[in-house]
């Protein structure tokens, strides 16, 4: 039996203070957001790890999370609480320039000291002073839909555990979601030592790979979300802490992001 330290339990109620969009699921021109908010996303927000100020789309969940597991903090996803309220809006990304045209994915613009060029199924921007030509590729976002997005009042809970007391306090204030929203972080500290349990329901969103014992796991829903899918109402057995709010936490859960590339 594995035996864990007394750990210090935060425990964060946050509240959006506006709309706020992550694309958990897309159904054709639909964007959906399911009611939680992922665990490596609260990483980020609440100032756990850092992300280069400029991307170039390499996924570093492995080089961003593993130094949390080295120093002992793990943060779970966030539930929402009570009834979730959702929002929906439509947008257009389309261009309102004075000539465009429609190609494969892609939207042809001409810029005023540019001429364009359909040759078959591709178009061309081409320089009228050097002859140089450009092929207009698919863009990789949409171009017109409908979001459904999480509405501004809903409220959330999650838990950051970290071995030793934070070297810095947990921000007031965070950003979240693809539109980076404000919302705020009520923090209630307390610390907890492990204890045995033999059939305990977690009502609260776990990430399974971050569990010590996925096997632990009874019965629990799973929904089906990116990058990891998360259970809730799980019934497990094992070690736990008890956080401030009374609420049962399994002990020894750590980011499991050692098999990403």
């Amino acid at each position: 039996m594995t035996t864990y330290e007394p750990a210090h339990i935060y425990r964060c109620e946050i509240a959006l203070w506006e709309h706020t969009f992550f694309a958990s699921r897309e159904v054709s021109a639909f964007f959906q957001t399911e009611p939680l908010i992922g665990n490596y996303a609260l990483a980020y927000a609440l100032g756990l790890c850092a992300a280069p100020y400029h991307s170039d789309a390499t996924v570093r969940y492995k080089t961003d999370l593993l130094p949390l597991n080295q120093h002992g903090v793990y943060v779970t996803p966030a539930t929402i609480l009570g009834e979730p309220k959702f929002t929906l809006s439509q947008f257009n990304a389309q261009t309102d320039a004075y000539w465009y045209a429609f190609a494969n994915n892609a939207i042809v613009t001409r810029p005023d000291d540019r001429r364009v060029k359909r040759e078959k199924q591709n178009w061309y921007v081409i320089d009228p002073t050097s002859n140089a030509r450009k092929k207009v590729t698919a863009n990789n976002f949409p171009q017109h839909g409908r979001i459904k997005m999480l509405a501004l009042g809903n409220r959330a809970i999650c838990y950051v555990i970290a071995r030793e007391p934070l070297d810095r306090p947990l921000p007031r204030y965070i950003r979240l979601g693809k539109w980076m929203s404000k919302a705020s972080v009520d923090v209630t500290h307390g610390a907890s030592r492990p204890e045995q349990r033999t059939d305990e329901v977690v009502d609260l969103f776990l990430n399974p790979t971050d569990l010590p014992d996925p096997g632990a796991l009874s019965t629990f829903d799973l929904v089906s979300v990116h990058p990891v899918p998360l259970v809730r109402h799980a019934r497990m057995r094992g070690a736990f802490y008890r956080a401030p709010d009374g609420v049962w936490l399994p002990a020894g859960m750590r980011f499991g992001v050692e098999s990403l590339p």
